[in-house]
């Protein structure tokens, strides 16, 4: 059983004796400790929370659980159900809330769950107020309402529209450009609830879709991180079903992968890549990513004159940073996550489903032709699972001076450059593993270097 406590949230697994796992002490633990901060946040105000889940098995328990203790604390809860975390991050603002909070493991397979907390902007809470509330919880410093002073819980469905109207709303989103293409998309939502928004928002488009796990029953049918080894059912049915493109998200749709026509793979990295490419080039600006993520958006950034691109720290708090320093258009990560701030300061898939497809229909080409205009770099992916009282920091550093000849970034972990090609190694937040992320121009290269630095881990444990 695994609890991991982190300035963004808590995650764990479920079942299991409280403080090793995501249990329901757990759960009214973490609530507690964020509605306590809220208070002190807002003195003298009443506090409202917007609080929305996934579909995994546990969602239910655990949403009962968090709004339960919002109330005992005396605030107000509107409950969006089943959701997603871009659309939490949207009806915070919208509700004038003080904050939110999505019930969901993100990727994570299905014995997971987590609580993201989220500010009164809807975006993720800061690093100093994540230690704040990780110490409130530390020293059980609650203070629960008298009776008649109890919060109010509110459902409200309204959300799902709400959302897809903003994206429709957004001025790049060509809503009469796609309907006029006819697209044809497969969307593998992996029985969460993109198999709600996903179809929702296309059906909005003029899009024709065939579904596939889109009931949102938690039963993932498959590992639920979008890679390419995951989604060889939905390429298969692509070609099967002549469709223009498939279309795959996580189960909280914050992440965002496509499917060429040809059942080949358009790249996780390059969702970023691509509606970046359509962006600028109706609103030039400045760009940002994580430090694991491809050279192309540099690349593609910098073909435009006067636009810059920066990297952050690995995060979506770090990228969201970043962005608001340098006055981003447009920002991300190279898992899928699409971050446009015309709308808000989130990774939505929903937004980059609707920018993607209007840069698909202007292109009047297909997918994989559209796919070729991008340069061709390979991200190897690998990670390494942790041992109990491994210490992670020092075989990062032993690593890092074993390759202090060449150029080391150790802001976020450690990222070790070979000329062009690259390698970051770096412990994860949410998961109790290091990531190796290598890029190069040769997908064997890549792999190659990840297999040294992994070889080289695994000999300083």
């Amino acid at each position: 059983m695994t609890l991991i406590k982190s300035i963004s949230g808590i995650r764990g697994t479920i079942g299991g004796k409280p403080g090793d796992a995501l249990t329901p002490l757990d759960a009214v633990k973490f609530s507690s400790a964020y509605g306590t901060w809220l208070k002190k946040r807002n003195a003298g105000k009443r506090i409202k929370v917007v609080i929305g889940r996934d579909a995994r098995l546990s969602g239910q328990m655990i949403s009962n659980i968090v709004s339960s203790t919002l109330n005992g604390l005396g605030i107000d809860v509107i409950d969006l159900d089943l959701s997603t975390t871009p659309t939490v991050e949207v009806a915070v603002p919208m509700e004038n809330a003080q904050g939110g909070i999505i019930i969901t493991a993100s990727h994570n397979p299905k014995q997971w769950n987590a609580l993201k907390l989220l500010n009164e902007k809807g975006e993720f809470i800061s690093d100093a107020d994540g230690k704040e509330i990780l110490s409130i919880a530390e020293l059980d410093a609650y203070d629960y309402a008298e009776v008649d002073d109890l919060g109010t819980l509110t459902p409200d469905n309204s959300y799902l529209h709400k959302h897809i109207k903003a994206v429709l709303d957004l001025p790049l989103v060509d809503v009469e450009a796609i309907k006029k293409a006819k697209f044809t998309v497969v969307v593998d939502a992996v029985n969460s609830t993109g198999g709600i928004f996903v179809p929702a928002l296309l059906n909005e488009l003029g899009v024709t879709v065939i579904e596939m796990f889109c009931e949102p029953t938690g039963h993932f049918p498959h590992n639920p991180e979008p890679l390419p080894e995951n989604l060889t059912d939905i390429s298969a049915k692509i070609k099967e079903s002549d469709a223009h493109l498939g279309i795959v998200v996580d189960p909280d749709v914050d992440r965002l992968a496509f499917v060429c026509e040809d059942g080949s793979m358009f790249g996780e990295e390059y969702t970023l890549v691509a509606v970046t490419d359509y962006v600028l080039k109706h609103t030039p600006g400045n760009t940002v990513s994580n430090l694991s993520s491809t050279i192309s958006l540099r690349e593609v950034t910098e073909k435009y004159n006067g636009c810059s691109y920066e990297a952050s720290a690995v995060g979506e708090v770090n990228v969201v940073n970043k962005m608001k320093a340098t006055n981003a258009v447009i920002g991300g990560e190279g898992n899928g996550g699409i971050i446009y701030p015309e709308l808000h300061y989130g990774r939505d898939a929903l937004v980059g489903i609707g920018l993607f497809l209007s840069h698909l229909a202007h292109s009047n080409l297909t997918a994989s032709e559209l796919r070729a205009l991008y340069p061709d770099y390979f991200i190897s992916k690998n990670k390494i699972e942790l041992e109990a009282g491994m210490d992670v920091d020092g075989i990062l550093a032993n690593v890092a001076k074993e390759f202090s000849d060449k150029e080391v970034d150790t802001t976020d972990g450690v990222k070790i450059y070979f000329g062009s090609e690259w390698v970051h190694l770096r412990k994860s937040n949410t998961e109790p593993i290091i990531r190796i992320y290598s890029e190069s121009a040769s997908e064997d290269k890549a792999n190659e270097l990840a297999h040294t630095i992994m070889e080289r881990i695994k000999a300083h444990a």
